[in-house]
């Protein structure tokens, strides 16, 4: 019998990248970065991710995890997409009319032509590296700060952590993103993460606290080392094992 087989895209501030991945998370294809382009209208989106499908070997269905607040599917807001040029550059309220509100799984479910998921990136890395087990936080560490709490394996509605201050005129986003990594050095910048995780801690009291992204491996082992047992480094290829994944998980 064949098994399904997913086409996993993780949609990121820098980059686009894609995989085709069996029910197991089992990747059947190398997987394929392209840059994201911009500025990103939502019909440039849409034909980015649909040339990517095109290099990679057919699949049944699709999941795509994208930056930002989703809701069933529509993007309710994105941080880096309304951007003239990429993140930290300036908005164009041109793009923010345009992704406010866009239907990005029926977008995609016709353009792609199979069924699609649409989730927040966070939601789909966590769903690569979860255990099901008691409350279980993602945060992703890349361009900016991704978040996704799971309960058992049933994923709760999003919550963007990244948009919450750290103090005034300051968002865990900017605190703890690829900018502020780069302009301090790892050391400085772990030391950051380290304080983010105990001033969370008591907030969410969490079993188990997974962090991933492309940025988590900068984390320094002084650091590490002080992270406690409750706190788990994860590789960013969960991002696109997630796609397969996320099909088994409870969505609220």
């Amino acid at each position: 019998m064949q098994r399904m087989t997913t086409l996993a895209i993780d949609c990121g501030g820098g980059g686009i990248k894609g995989s085709v991945l069996d029910e197991a998370g089992t990747m059947r294809a190398h997987p394929i970065r392209v840059p994201t382009p911009y500025p990103l209208p939502t019909a440039l989106f849409v034909q980015t991710l649909v040339d990517l499908a095109h290099q990679l070997p057919k699949a049944e269905r699709a999941t795509v995890g994208l930056p930002g607040m989703i809701r069933h599917g529509v993007v309710v807001t994105t941080p880096h997409y309304v951007t003239r040029s990429g993140p930290r550059t300036r908005v164009l309220p041109e793009l923010v009319e345009q992704w406010e509100g866009f239907d990005a799984k029926s977008a995609l479910t016709e353009a792609l032509g199979m069924e699609v998921r649409v989730l927040n990136d966070a939601e789909v890395h966590g769903a690569g590296v979860i255990a099901g087990q008691g409350l279980e936080l993602v945060m992703t560490l890349g361009t900016g700060l991704g978040c996704a709490i799971f309960d058992g394996s049933r994923l709760a509605p999003h919550l963007e952590l990244s948009q919450a201050p750290v103090r005034w005129g300051l968002s865990y986003d900017t605190y703890i993103g690829e900018h502020e990594r780069r302009r301090l050095g790892d050391a400085l910048w772990s030391r950051r993460v380290g304080r983010m995780v105990e001033g969370l801690r008591p907030v969410f009291l969490w079993d188990r606290l997974y962090l991933g992204g492309g940025n988590s491996r900068h984390i320094t082992p002084n650091v590490l080392a002080k992270l406690g047992d409750d706190v788990v480094i994860v590789p960013n290829s969960a991002a696109l094992v997630g796609g397969a994944r996320v099909w088994q998980l409870l969505i609220d």
